[in-house]
């Protein structure tokens, strides 16, 4: 099933909905521009007045009315899932690919040794390499990354968790947003 792409009045990606959360933002009027094509054609009852049958036809990505969040996430949620397809599921170490199953989390820095948690200390490991580096840093065991790890901004993130079932005028929209440092372009 498509998913709708909800933007904030500005044009900023905000969120994936399903069509019947989109179809209430169009109900109560908050829609307030589209783009892309139309995914969904709803048909409603018939209007006692008129006679006429009621539809509604959900385009791909909605912009809804409202303020701009005055508190954006700094950054998104860091996740495997959206680790993984960041760096391609590819390992930064051997280079190889490898399904999600293969591929772990690596701290750069080991947390054990003051490494934190986020975007910019992670990267994508097949389990052998990650095994091999172990609890030291890459170049302590004569590794080097293959690429530098870099934080996506929401456009790219909201593409990293969707990417299976993105439709090409999404991407296309959202690409036009992705940071410059985007291994997606």
């Amino acid at each position: 099933m498509d998913r709708i792409l909800r933007l904030d009045i500005t044009g900023k990606p905000v969120q994936w909905l399903d069509w019947q959360s989109a179809a209430v933002l169009y109900a109560r009027g908050m829609v307030t521009w589209t783009l892309g094509e139309v995914v969904y054609q709803l048909q409603g009852g018939l209007c006692r007045a008129t006679g006429q049958r009621s539809s509604l036809k959900l385009h791909s990505i909605v912009a809804c009315n409202g303020r701009p969040n005055p508190h954006p996430r700094s950054h998104p949620p860091l996740t495997n899932r959206a680790l993984f397809r960041r760096e391609q599921h590819v390992c930064m170490y051997c280079g190889n690919r490898f399904s999600d199953h293969d591929l772990t989390r690596d701290h750069i820095i080991p947390v054990s040794r003051g490494g934190r948690d986020s975007w910019l200390n992670v990267v994508a490991a097949c389990r052998r390499c990650n095994q091999h580096k172990g609890n030291r840093r890459p170049e302590e065991c004569n590794m080097e990354l293959l690429a530098l790890p870099y934080v996506p901004n929401m456009a790219e993130y909201l593409a990293l968790i969707n990417s299976a079932r993105i439709r090409g005028d999404q991407m296309e929209f959202l690409r036009g947003q992705f940071s410059r440092n985007s291994r997606w372009l």
